[in-house]
């Protein structure tokens, strides 16, 4: 048990102060360094810690870490709050509106509102979207500290369609794009034929709750809409962050 409890000890103090080496966590903690070392590497071979980016000797918690906290965040109330403002974007903008929460490197939808037209967008509850190629993952990636953006962009990205963008550089252009306008646009890079326009959801306590989306066939969501869909999305991010906090 008192291996348990140093163990968690470590991972919040690493937590706490967002990257610690061994020799500072052991006099911090007045642990000895071998304990410290043990502890670090359990907690990275269970996928919560991992050595920072720079190779500077110290660690930082994983994506994983952001994500379980994100979804504890999340909880239940996040589908109760957003719902009457999910709603009211869908009927301004007759698209289909997508909400989805946070999940390891990946996103999971947790409520879809449909649109009325028969062609339309449409994921079945519970699909899990890439990071790198769906508006909503963007839009998660883009709220992500840079060296978690750097860990996702460092994998192998999988193109989902021919329009997918797996250039570590481009994508990095587009998140510092994203984190200016406040909203994510893809052009058919997850489903070949739908465009969507997403936005980030933050707690009182700023890490994301989830994020959630306006997607419509390409043929009708185009360019010239995006600007009015994103502000209308960022009016309906305000409204439930207001509402969450």
């Amino acid at each position: 048990m008192n291996s348990v409890l140093t163990a968690l000890r470590v991972f919040e103090e690493v937590a706490r102060t967002r990257e610690a080496g061994l020799s500072e966590l052991s006099k911090r903690l007045d642990v000895p360094k071998s304990t410290v070392q043990r502890c670090l590497k359990t907690l990275a071979e269970a996928g919560w810690l991992r050595p920072a980016v720079n190779d500077s000797g110290k660690w930082v918690i994983t994506g994983r870490a952001f994500s379980l906290g994100s979804m504890l965040a999340a909880g239940d109330d996040l589908r109760d709050v957003a719902l009457p403002v999910l709603s009211t974007l869908q009927a301004e903008t007759g698209e289909t509106v997508h909400l989805t929460v946070p999940d390891g490197d990946e996103l999971v939808l947790i409520e879809r509102l449909d649109s009325a037209h028969q062609l339309r967008a449409f994921l079945p509850l519970g699909t899990r979207l890439p990071l790198h190629a769906a508006s909503n993952g963007k839009a998660y990636l883009a709220s992500l500290p840079d060296a978690e953006v750097e860990r996702v962009l460092a994998a192998d990205l999988v193109p989902a369609t021919g329009r997918t963008v797996t250039d570590p550089h481009a994508l990095r252009e587009e998140i510092a794009e994203i984190r200016r306008r406040g909203y994510a646009v893809t052009d058919q890079e997850l489903h070949d034929g739908i465009a969507a326009v997403a936005v980030a959801l933050r707690g009182r306590n700023g890490l994301v709750r989830g994020c959630f989306s306006v997607s419509g066939p390409a043929s009708r969501l185009t360019p010239d809409l995006y600007g009015a869909y994103g502000e209308k999305a960022l009016a309906a991010r305000t409204e439930i962050e207001r509402l969450l906090s």
